[in-house]
């Protein structure tokens, strides 16, 4: 087998029981498709945690600090002018600047963190070749799954259609 397998389920239980054995006996859960949210199944699938508050908050804090240092560099040290007697290095002035520039910096690492994610932007997946996938918007739950590596070929496919799956697809990359 070189794929993983989607299986078709009728109705959620069903989805989350095959979910469960599936992580139980030593396969990977990738992902499932519904047509409305089950709370359960974020436990069960192998999901990280999202990287983008990371990406957003070294983004933005990075690019506060560099714009405060290149103006407090260009005030104090290379083109220092002595105006209306304040200090060259004038801290409450030169933070407007680094406030609204982190903060785009932190918006836009943001979006991209999104964007690879989410693996945007590809236009095609190969779960879309499978027939009738179609009906996981409307009233199919499907489970794609891999195989473990230390199991026998064709171990995760039995386990799926014993546990009630209506049909078993495998996907090609």
């Amino acid at each position: 087998m070189s794929g993983p397998l989607l299986a078709e389920f009728g109705d959620p239980d069903a989805l989350l029981r095959a979910a469960r054995l599936v992580r139980r006996d030593g396969h990977r859960a990738i992902d499932a498709l519904t047509p409305f949210p089950l709370a359960e199944i974020d436990e069960v699938l192998d999901v990280e945690p999202s990287r983008i508050r990371s990406a957003m908050l070294i983004a933005g804090f990075g690019m506060a600090a560099f714009a405060y240092g290149l103006q407090w560099y260009s005030a104090a040290i290379d083109y220092p002018i002595n105006v209306g007697g304040r200090p060259l290095n004038s801290w409450p002035v030169f933070l407007l600047v680094p406030f609204e520039v982190g903060m785009l910096a932190a918006a836009l690492a943001g979006f991209i963190a999104f964007l690879m994610g989410c693996g945007l932007p590809r236009l095609h997946h190969p779960v879309f070749d499978v027939a009738g996938v179609e009906r996981a918007t409307q009233d199919r739950f499907f489970l794609l799954a891999e195989q473990g590596a230390a199991k026998p070929p064709n171990d995760l496919r039995h386990l799926l259609e014993g546990s009630g799956a209506l049909a078993v697809t495998e996907v090609r990359p």
